[in-house]
C-alpha cells in the first residue's frame, strides 16, 4: 500500500477549525484541541437552534393572538375555533401580524368568531 503524506490536508483541516473558532473565549480560540471540541458543540447548537427558533416564533404568534383575542373577551382557543367555524383560514403568522399592526381588522375577525361560536 502506498504511503500517504498528510501535511497539507491536516493543516487545512486545522486551519478550518481554528478559523471557525475565532472569537471564542480563552483556549477555545487558541488551541486546536479545545477549538475542535468547541466548534463541534457550536455546530450541534446551531443545528438544534435552527429548529427551536421555529417553535419560539410560533409561540410568539400565539401569545400575540391570545392577547388581542382577550381584549375582545375571547380566549385564544375559542377565537381560533370560531374562525374555523366561520370558514376563515388565516394562518397564525398573519393573525399575529394583524393583532400587532392592524387591531381594527383583528377586532372584526374577533366579532365574526364570536358570532360563529354563538350560532
Amino acid at each position: 500500500m502506498a504511503r500517504v503524506k498528510r501535511a497539507v490536508n491536516a493543516k487545512k483541516k486545522r486551519r478550518t477549525v481554528m478559523s471557525r473558532a475565532k472569537g471564542y473565549y480563552g483556549a477555545a480560540s487558541r488551541t486546536y484541541k479545545h477549538a475542535k471540541e468547541q466548534v463541534q458543540h457550536s455546530l450541534q447548537y446551531q443545528y438544534r437552534d435552527r429548529r427551536a427558533k421555529k417553535r419560539e416564533i410560533r409561540s410568539l404568534w400565539i401569545t400575540r393572538i391570545n392577547a388581542a383575542a382577550r381584549m375582545n373577551d375571547l380566549s385564544y382557543s375559542k377565537f381560533m375555533h370560531g374562525l374555523k367555524l366561520a370558514g376563515i383560514e388565516l394562518d397564525r403568522k398573519v393573525l399575529a401580524q394583524m393583532a400587532y399592526e392592524d387591531i381594527e381588522s383583528f377586532n372584526e375577525l374577533a366579532a365574526i368568531a364570536k358570532k360563529a361560536l354563538e350560532a
